[in-house]
């Protein structure tokens, strides 16, 4: 919650995750981002999970730090106010069709300087979700045991809708270019960001892509290690399962030392002619001898006894926690400054709530601010945006047009 962002005014017309993320990093950085919905709520706003009391956990995350606008979407009226708000503003964010009522054309059409970042599915129109472009990316089915046949392996499928997120970022990243852009230029700018290509040009970005293409076949399942590198997860004597990643000669050093193989790799060194220090490949390639000392190793500590030794030589290691271990840990969550005091969320339901990732050491960081009700700011930009007098926005609040505050309606 920072305000280097302060005077930017942006409109969201959006639902579920990759859309509201980019309205949210834009608010959390002071921005002031006005979600429309339909005035019943959109599409995600029951989102599981919801509270007792009806209110998505979901939404109350994705939508914090904005104001909230309802209208009667499915009539011209309520388009046409939603079409009205984003000309004044200038600044769109929306996972809406091409074609549909926000259009850019048409917006254009009252205010060419108009940036607006439209997240679709597939370039070409087709529709498209994160579970189903990750489905496409290859990904799933890289996944899993190595001893799982590969002609009949099922795939493991990504529980974190990662390319969601990473589409939500990219496109705020789009839409602070086509502010850059227009500010230069004085001309506005439509940016199409397709969830698809996110997903198929990452992979490419990664090296993936390339390195299907240059072996001629897909790359083998190699369980929970860690591609072309040491890592993977070990079990110590008291039961506790953690992760350790050595990609550095430094890191590699490390761990060898913490687990107290020195003499073991050694020996193996001299067995097989290689120096794993100088080597990444070699660690990676000869994994499975590397992996027997290391976890044979474990049998050995408690998990508190090896912690306390990695932490000392300096690797990079931790310990798996189920997400509601996470949720509470000191080190992650309670004494993170990352998170601050449980804003009054609409749910009524109290925990901590993040900050910007971005740390500024140059600035205090304000705490995080609540999520709206659907509806609570409709008279207040209506008014500010539009110029609408109390009168005018009463009698389209009692034609149905416009809805205030669902606070007391769940």
């Amino acid at each position: 919650m920072y305000d280097i962002l302060s005077g930017l005014k942006i409109v969201e017309v959006s639902s579920f995750v990759a859309s509201p993320t980019a309205g949210l990093y834009c608010a959390q950085f002071g921005a002031e981002v006005v979600r429309i919905d339909h005035k019943a709520g959109g599409l995600d706003y029951d989102r599981y999970m919801v509270t007792r009391e009806g209110r998505s956990l979901s939404w109350e995350n994705l939508n914090r730090a904005k104001k909230s606008v309802a209208l009667d979407l499915q009539s011209e009226e309520g388009r046409e106010l939603a079409a009205e708000l984003v000309r004044q503003t200038g600044q769109l964010i929306t996972n809406l069709p091409v074609n549909s009522f926000l259009s850019h054309e048409k917006l254009a059409e009252g205010r060419p300087d108009l940036v607006s970042v439209r997240i679709m599915g597939w370039g070409d129109g087709r529709q498209a979700m994160d579970f189903t472009v990750n489905a496409a990316s290859g990904y799933p089915l890289m996944c899993g045991p190595e001893e799982w046949d590969p002609a009949t392996a099922p795939p493991v499928n990504q529980i974190l809708p990662a390319w969601d997120f990473i589409t939500g970022a990219y496109c705020a990243f789009s839409l602070l270019a086509g502010l850059r852009h227009r500010d230069q230029t004085g001309q506005g700018i439509e940016m199409r960001v397709p969830l698809g290509d996110v997903a198929i040009g990452t992979m490419a970005n990664a090296g993936a892509m390339a390195e299907m293409l240059y072996r001629g076949a897909d790359r083998e399942r190699i369980g929970n290690a860690i591609w072309g590198a040491f890592g993977r997860d070990f079990l110590s004597r008291d039961g506790k399962r953690f992760m350790v990643a050595a990609l550095t000669p430094k890191q590699w050093k490390a761990t060898v030392e913490a687990f107290g193989l020195s003499e073991e790799v050694a020996a193996l060194e001299a067995e097989l002619g290689v120096s794993f220090l100088a080597s990444d490949h070699q660690r990676f390639v000869n994994r499975h001898r590397l992996f027997d000392l290391f976890q044979q190793a474990a049998d050995q500590f408690d998990y508190a006894d090896l912690a306390a030794r990695l932490t000392k030589a300096g690797a990079t290691f931790e310990r798996y926690r189920t997400m509601f271990e996470a949720a509470q840990d000191p080190d992650l969550v309670t004494n993170n400054p990352l998170f601050g005091p449980s804003p009054a969320n609409p749910s009524g339901f109290a925990y901590p709530a993040p900050r910007s990732f971005a740390n500024l050491p140059s600035q205090q960081a304000g705490d995080p601010r609540p999520a709206p009700y659907l509806g609570e700011h409709s008279e207040e930009v209506l008014a500010d945006r539009l110029g609408l007098s109390s009168g005018e926005i009463a009698r389209l609040i009692d034609r149905g047009v416009v809805a205030t505050s669902d606070k007391d309606q769940k």
